[in-house]
């Protein structure tokens, strides 16, 4: 074999190696996004102020995954809630340490009374009818976008604890 050959050889080697490497990366990033599947999502009407974000969160995978943080266009900022009973035995919700877990071949439930999108500072009135994109940001740095209709919903009127007390 002559040195030309040797050295091509082991170019295309290195650069097999190189390109496998980066594709192993890259499906570790969206894991978790692609083994969630999102159904029967919806977000509470309101004129202003606050609102909240429903779904179920199925994940087919394996391993659990966190939702870590969410974004949508509707608010300036969305915050993952849950509602727990407060000193004086009323409904409380507040941020929830850690997010929302979705176990491995199982589901999490986001419903009224329970763990939720917090939509903070609507970026305008939330009409029934219409849609609005969220986006849930996971664990290990991968997104996933739904659409999500919007519904009149009078139930479960909980205290907001800003300060994430109990």
């Amino acid at each position: 074999m002559s040195v030309r050959t040797t050295l091509l050889t082991a170019a295309a080697l290195t650069a097999a190696l190189a390109l496998a490497g980066c594709s192993a990366d890259s499906g570790k990033e969206t894991e978790a996004a692609q083994s969630i599947t999102i159904a029967d999502q919806w977000v509470k009407a309101a004129p202003d102020g606050m609102s909240a974000a429903f779904a179920e969160l199925v994940n087919s995978g394996d391993k659990d995954v966190r939702v870590v943080s969410a974004t949508s266009p509707a608010s300036a900022r969305v915050e993952l809630h849950e509602v727990v009973t407060g000193d004086a035995g009323t409904m409380t919700m507040r941020p929830k340490d850690g997010g929302f877990r979705v176990p491995a071949n199982s589901s999490a439930s986001l419903t009224p009374g329970g763990d939720h999108l917090m939509f903070m500072e609507l970026a305008g009135p939330l009409l029934p009818g219409a849609e609005t994109d969220v986006t849930l940001i996971y664990d290990d740095g991968s997104s996933s976008t739904f659409t999500a209709q919007i519904r009149d919903f009078s139930g479960n009127q909980e205290n907001y604890d800003p300060n994430h007390g109990g």
